[in-house]
């Protein structure tokens, strides 16, 4: 199966190496703006799939649910 890149979607595959490490492909991480040292968050579900999110996203969320950095 080809990469395909169409609007904001992005389908391809990915292998799985011998230590269970996938490579995000470059095309989904300038999407993204995933950089060398940022967090991702994997969230699983058995029968819906498996979520790969920046960690900056719940941190923005969190912060928007529980007011931004004032204690």
């Amino acid at each position: 199966m080809k990469n395909k890149k169409e609007n904001n979607r992005y389908a391809g595959v990915c292998k799985v190496g011998e230590k269970g490490q996938i490579v995000i492909p470059k095309a989904v991480r300038d999407m993204f703006d995933i950089n060398p040292g940022d967090s991702v968050i994997v969230l699983c579900d058995k029968k819906k799939g498996i979520a790969i999110i920046k960690s900056d996203i719940i941190t923005d969320l969190t912060d928007s649910i529980l007011g931004g950095g004032e204690e």
